[in-house]
C-alpha cells in the first residue's frame, strides 16, 4: 500500500479506504452522498475526488464556511455543497428517495433520539440506498479512561446505558428498516499505538493498516474498537415511495 507524504492516521485511512470500496461495490457510476454531521468535510472531499456529488449538512456556520474552503482549495467547487441544518432537517433538505447514500459519522451520540435519526436517514434513501455509520462503543471509551487514569470516570462511563455497545448500534440500525451489509471495528488495534513510533519504524504504518484490515472484522476485536463502522441498505421502497 503506497504511504502519502501527509498521512491521515492509520485508522482514518482504513476508514476512507473501506468506505470508497464499499461504495463503488455499490455505485460504480456516481452517486449522491448526504453527509450528516459532516463538519468540514473531511470525509465528503475524499469521497468527491472519487466522483459523488456530497451535500454536507451540519449545524455550525463555522465548519460549513471551513469547508466551503477547503473544497476551493481540493478544486472541487460544483462537487461539494454545504447545508445548515442536523438530522431533524433531512426530509426538508433532501426529501423522500433523494439520495444515493447517506453517511453518519459521529453524529448517533450526540443527536435527541438517535432512531428518529435513523428513520429520517432511511426515508431520504433510493431504493438500494445505503447508508454508511461510525458510532463509538462504550467499552472501548471505559477502556481509554481506565488506561488513561480517570478510573471514576471509566465506571460511570460503564454504567451509562445511553452509550452505545456493539449489539445496540447493530439493532438500532435493523429497527430502522435496514439491512447489515458489513461491521467493521476500526482503530482496535492502531488507536493504542503511539504516532512516534508508527512514524519511526520503516514499514510500521503499512504493518500496522494491514492488522488493522485484517482483525476489522473479527468478532471479539470489532467490539472492543473505539468506533464501529456500520454499512447498511434501505429497505426496498415502495412505489409511491420510490
Amino acid at each position: 500500500m503506497p504511504e502519502p507524504r501527509r498521512r491521515r492516521s492509520v485508522s482514518q485511512t482504513h476508514l476512507l479506504n473501506l468506505l470508497s470500496a464499499q461504495l463503488a461495490d455499490h455505485f460504480p457510476d456516481a452517486a449522491d452522498v448526504i453527509d450528516v454531521g459532516g463538519g468540514t468535510g473531511g470525509v465528503a472531499t475524499a469521497m468527491a475526488t472519487l466522483g459523488h456529488h456530497l451535500t454536507v449538512i451540519d449545524p455550525s456556520p463555522d465548519a460549513l464556511a471551513s469547508l466551503e474552503r477547503r473544497t476551493a482549495e481540493a478544486g472541487l467547487v460544483g462537487h461539494v455543497r454545504g447545508v445548515q441544518g442536523d438530522a431533524n432537517d433531512l426530509l426538508d433538505i433532501i426529501g423522500p428517495a433523494g439520495a444515493d447514500v447517506v453517511i453518519c459519522h459521529r453524529v448517533l451520540e450526540v443527536v435527541d433520539s438517535p432512531a428518529e435519526a435513523l428513520t429520517a436517514m432511511a426515508s431520504v434513501l433510493r431504493s438500494g440506498g445505503v447508508l454508511s455509520l461510525l458510532a463509538s462503543q462504550r467499552h472501548s471509551v471505559v477502556l481509554s479512561q481506565a488506561l488513561n487514569g480517570h478510573i471514576a470516570l471509566a465506571r460511570r462511563t460503564f454504567a451509562d446505558r445511553n452509550r452505545f455497545d456493539h449489539d445496540q448500534i447493530i439493532a438500532l440500525v435493523q429497527q430502522a428498516g435496514f439491512e447489515i451489509v458489513a461491521a467493521h471495528g476500526i482503530g482496535a488495534v492502531s488507536d493504542h499505538v503511539p504516532e512516534a513510533l508508527v512514524e519511526s519504524e520503516p514499514g510500521a504504518y503499512a504493518e500496522l493498516y494491514a492488522l488493522e484490515d485484517e482483525i476489522s472484522q473479527d468478532q471479539t476485536f470489532r467490539a472492543l474498537a473505539p468506533v464501529l463502522h456500520v454499512f447498511a441498505r434501505a429497505g426496498q421502497k415502495s412505489p409511491a415511495t420510490a
